[in-house]
């Protein structure tokens, strides 16, 4: 099956339903579906092996993922804030392809690659004049890659990591229901599309016949804006989106929020801070926070509406612990913990997440990472409570392994979070002669408060942890660094204070 069916289930069933919202102009399915198979033919004419992005969300990115799963071509959207060299390199290995977005950079940087070329208008519009040929024109069965995606390639050459038609389709057809959204029923989505939850969110609002409602830039106040506008019944944000959009409201920003009944979060660690004044700001949305990878075809484990709001007025410490967890494994994978020798690890016990199901791909186009068992291992670091409950400790290369023992720079940072004056923390290992690696951490201090004695903030971890967590070495930073989707980059901020 190609995932280009899912668009035309939805537009032969609705084919006049709005589809898409961007910038003021709107597509019906019917619209939509027929641009793909115009982007099929301009695919075809220009003998390109790959379909490539390098721009924000708009109507061509949706034209441009269907387009290409017709024509059997793997969709690539590319990160177009990659310095220059970074991003020739890369469409140096996708070559020849079509190339939609940024005319003149890709020129620039890579005018030599023999690529085809179409700033986003040219490419919308040329799709929406060009007929198939042929009515009975055969498009791919869908049985090859679907979507090409580049690692964020922090310590070495991005890996190109493969979403085939089936995992992709298996991750939908197991999670969402055709045709189950109202007409009314409107999703807003601000990820890049260069982001697996992007791509997703918009394979799953297409089969659900949800109106996708799509923000290029982000700002909380254009969010909000929206919200009202489109009357937003369900938006997908990241942990930094999120405690941007609460600000503002704090500053004073508003907007009719009445309609928003579904808010989700994923792609790095929510601040409790953050999710507790969101519950309050949207007192009517139910929040769902998703973990997932670009592996695994999106969500793999959810916190539902009911655990938040559960969580939140609990006085039991062990359900408002909740809170900070990823939730429960979706009914279509399988999840285990395993320790270094690959042993299943009980309840309490961190290890590394694994995890099994027809949406798990696992695979790169230099060699799968699944073992024979079609098992993946994510390289998170994690463990499930008795009442199987995922928490993630952070990535298992960022465990910091002191005289023998492992430890979480998750569990360092909550502490430090728990300090009135601190805003945000980053534990990290750094070398030691005699324990081979200790704790370091670089925390930021809230702008309203002095920042805190360093004894202060050691003895804080040391009556909430064993001794071993106390930080040998700590520093303070006007803010830490974080990539669009919200994570901490751990690494730059270890690289930083090392210079």
């Amino acid at each position: 099956m190609n995932i280009a069916l899912l668009l035309e289930m939805a537009a032969e069933a609705a084919p006049g339903r709005t589809a898409l919202v961007c910038d003021g102009k709107r597509w019906t399915y019917g619209d939509l579906l027929a641009a793909a198979r115009g982007a099929f033919e301009l695919i075809q004419q220009s003998g390109a092996e790959y379909v490539a992005l390098l721009d924000e969300s708009s109507e061509a990115a949706v034209i441009a993922v269907f387009g290409a799963a017709l024509a059997g071509v793997p969709y690539c959207p590319l990160n177009y804030r990659l310095p220059d060299a970074d991003l020739a390199a890369l469409l140096g290995r996708i070559a020849p392809a079509l190339v939609i977005g940024d005319e003149e950079r890709v020129l620039r940087i890579a005018g030599d690659q023999d690529h085809t070329v179409l700033s986003r208008e040219d490419f919308t519009l040329k799709a929406q004049e060009t007929v198939p040929a042929d009515d009975a024109r055969e498009y791919d069965p869908g049985e090859g890659v679907a979507i090409q995606l580049f690692t964020s390639g922090t310590t070495a050459a991005p890996k190109a990591a493969i979403l085939r038609h089936s995992n992709l389709l298996g991750y939908i057809l197991g999670t969402v229901e055709f045709a189950s959204a109202d007409e009314a029923d409107a999703a807003l989505v601000v990820v890049p599309p260069y982001h697996i939850a992007g791509i997703s969110a918009l394979l799953s609002s297409i089969y659900a016949q949800r109106r996708i409602v799509m923000l290029p830039g982000f700002s909380p106040e254009r969010w909000l804006s929206l919200v009202e506008e489109e009357a937003i019944t369900n938006a997908f944000v990241v942990p930094t989106m999120l405690a941007r959009i609460v600000d503002a409201m704090d500053r004073g920003a508003s907007a009719a929020i009445e309609t928003l009944r579904a808010i989700a979060y994923g792609g790095g660690k929510m601040p409790l801070e953050v999710i507790h004044k969101a519950l309050e700001r949207f007192p009517r949305a139910g929040f769902t926070n998703a973990y997932g990878l670009t592996e695994t075809s999106s969500t793999v484990a959810l916190l539902g509406p009911d655990d938040h709001r559960a969580a939140l007025a609990s006085s039991d410490p062990r359900i408002r612990a909740r809170l900070t967890s990823l939730g429960k494994p979706i009914p279509t994978v399988v999840m285990e913990i395993r320790g270094e020798n690959g042993e299943v690890l009980p309840p309490g016990e961190a290890g590394e997440i694994y995890v099994r199901g027809e949406q798990v791909s696992g695979e790169y186009k230099e060699k799968s990472a699944l073992d024979p068992e079609g098992w993946f291992p994510t390289r998170d670091a994690g463990y499930m409570d008795e009442d199987g409950y995922l928490f993630l400790s952070g990535r298992a290369d960022d465990v910091i392994v002191r005289g023998g023992e492992n430890m979480s720079p998750g569990e360092i940072e909550d502490v430090l979070l728990t300090h009135p004056a601190i805003a945000d923390a980053c534990a990290y290992a750094i070398p030691s002669v005699e324990w081979g690696e200790a704790v370091g951490v670089a925390v930021v201090t809230r702008e309203d408060h002095v920042a805190p004695d360093e004894g202060e903030l050691r003895e804080l971890v040391r009556a909430r942890l064993r001794s071993s967590r106390v930080p040998e070495k700590i520093a303070f930073l006007p803010e830490l660094p974080y990539n669009e989707m919200g994570k901490l980059l751990r690494r730059k901020v270890k690289d930083v204070l090392a210079g």
